[in-house]
């Protein structure tokens, strides 16, 4: 190489380098530096495991009600989550505590850090609706029947929660569900219908393409997507006599997953099908949640 090639390259590659450092540190000093910890004692934890379903209990060390609630955790999270210091689970165990009350024992429950609870159908992942049901009536007969069953679920596990919940209302005596993924369009739409549904929610548009693949992993056709939608299963005839869960549904209006209209539809066809139900509209974003209300919805008070 001659000399004045050499000198350009070495010219060329310490800028690159310098510009390199100094993005890196531009972008460690413009990220946050630590994370805001709250204050509570967190639950006694006891994890195990129950073929491919991973879960942990959590009781409170100042005692528990006799009421069972399972938390399904949101994407790329696992079942260890109800004790995260830094994590909305916290703030709920320190209201209970600020509230004097003994709160349920938590059971979280994963199949991993992406799961949807799909009933059997042509999807390879499909089928962890039926699955869940044979290992969570596995944990019970191992530690004990709970007085009620509650459900818990944020984003990805609030969908779980409602599909879970609204395939076995009798089950179940309260389902709150936290930004869950519900949409009024099937990912089955035409691209077109999608586009316009990215454009009437304000999503993230590479958030909205990933959740139609994701969606499609586990069901094949529109006709699968209707048995696990929750505006679809909220319309499912129940005998007069059937108990009906009560439902806490909560959204952030700035969703960048576009969940806040297919919350709203699904609170408006709860209430003029008689479900009991509390909605709770969040100025804000993805799963921005009001947990004074939460904490006291899923208590027995």
């Amino acid at each position: 190489m001659k000399p004045h090639r050499r000198q350009r390259f070495f010219f060329a590659f310490t800028l690159l380098l310098l510009a390199g450092l100094c993005t890196y540190s531009w972008q460690r000093w413009s990220q946050p530096w630590g994370d805001q910890p709250v204050k509570f004692t967190p639950a006694q934890q006891e994890c195990g495991q129950e073929g491919q379903l991973r879960y942990c209990i959590n009781q409170d060390s100042g005692g528990v009600n006799g009421d069972w609630l399972y938390h399904l955790h949101g994407r790329k999270l696992d079942e260890t989550i109800w004790k995260d210091p830094s994590y909305m689970t916290a703030m709920i165990q320190g209201t209970w505590q600020q509230m004097g009350q003994r709160p349920p024992t938590v059971v979280t429950l994963s199949y991993g850090p992406v799961w949807l609870l799909s009933p059997k159908g042509n999807a390879e992942a499909s089928g962890l609706l039926e699955q869940i049901r044979t290992d969570m009536a596995a944990i019970e007969a191992r530690h004990g029947r709970p007085v009620r069953r509650l459900l818990l679920g944020e984003s990805m596990g609030g969908l779980n929660a409602l599909i879970l919940g609204l395939s076995q209302p009798e089950h179940y005596a309260k389902v709150a569900a936290l930004c869950p993924g519900v949409y009024v369009d099937s990912p089955f739409a035409p691209p077109s219908q999608l586009m316009a549904a990215l454009e009437r929610t304000g999503a993230d548009p590479k958030i909205g393409f990933g959740v139609v693949r994701l969606a499609r992993q586990y069901v094949t056709s529109d006709a699968e997507w209707q048995r696990i939608s929750p505006l679809a299963l909220i319309e499912n005839d129940l005998p007069a006599s059937s108990p009906r869960p009560q439902l806490y549904i909560s959204n952030g209006l700035y969703d960048r997953y576009g969940n806040f209209e297919g919350s709203q539809r699904l609170t408006e066809r709860a209430r003029a099908r008689g479900w009991p139900i509390e909605w709770h509209p969040i100025y804000g974003g993805h799963c921005a949640s009001d947990i004074a209300s939460l904490a006291r919805f899923l208590l027995p008070i």
